[in-house]
């Protein structure tokens, strides 16, 4: 049944490792059937947000709520409608690209999982790499059986870590169409942590930019680049970096 709230409710999550604060008590709701981006530098804090979103840190501080749910407390009612994709995680190198996808549609219990496989293969242009082993592939190869993986369960939420990292221009092209017509047609939610502007750009309708663990802005892309008074989201992206806000930005 669909979500009618906010698909994710954040209240002051904070991650602490040892004398390093990665998440310093940031707080944002995410409404359903969107793009939202989530940038910011190395180190800013993206990666460990999203994984306590998916539960995989325990947060020091705050509450995480998914489709309403608690997820320190009944994350195993949620995970079934959510997924993730990075091509920084990678797959088992020794089990084929098939193999490697039937594990994860075991996992969500997915009935017939084989015509999901071979349905996302055709979509995905990976039928000619199934028998081949995970680790013989390409970086856009692995990228692309990645976003396979997160497919399979047809999620309501989708995390995504750079999505068309390594793929070349008129591959990458094709996957952010392919997004958002997944979008647009599941009206699914997509939380996007991208280091291409352009692509924000072009798939978020919202904008989450954050910096040394805390949110520091939040918009549309145009209005953050209106109120920057910039041309491009990557001009916006280098003030917020480097310190150097113009007088539209916000304080």
């Amino acid at each position: 049944m669909p979500h009618s709230g906010p698909v994710i409710e954040v209240n002051g999550l904070a991650k602490h490792f040892k004398t390093v604060t990665a998440v310093d008590g940031v707080s944002f709701a995410i409404p359903g059937g969107q793009i939202t981006g989530l940038l910011g530098g190395n180190g800013a804090g993206k990666t460990t947000t999203i994984s306590m979103l998916l539960g995989l840190l325990v947060p020091s501080a705050g509450q995480i709520r998914v489709f309403g749910e608690d997820m320190l407390r009944h994350r195993y009612r949620v995970l079934p409608r959510v997924n993730f994709s990075s091509p920084y995680v990678d797959l088992p190198h020794r089990l084929t690209v098939r193999e490697n996808l039937m594990v994860f549609a075991g996992l969500y219990s997915l009935r017939r999982p084989g015509e999901r496989i071979a349905e996302l293969a055709g979509a995905l242009e990976l039928t000619e790499l199934l028998s081949r082993k995970t680790g013989s592939l390409s970086s856009g190869q692995k990228t692309r059986v990645a976003l396979a993986k997160a497919l399979l369960n047809r999620p309501e939420l989708l995390l995504l870590d750079e999505p068309t990292a390594s793929l070349d221009p008129d591959t990458a092209d094709w996957v952010r169409t392919y997004l958002e017509r997944y979008a647009r047609e599941t009206h699914a939610s997509i939380l996007l942590a991208s280091h291409n502007m352009a692509e924000v750009e072009r798939l978020c309708a919202d904008v989450l930019m954050m910096k040394t663990g805390k949110i520091v802005d939040r918009g549309a892309p145009t209005a953050l680049i209106a109120r920057y008074g910039r041309r491009t989201l990557e001009d916006v992206f280098l003030d917020i970096a480097r310190d150097r806000r113009s007088n539209e930005a916000a304080p």
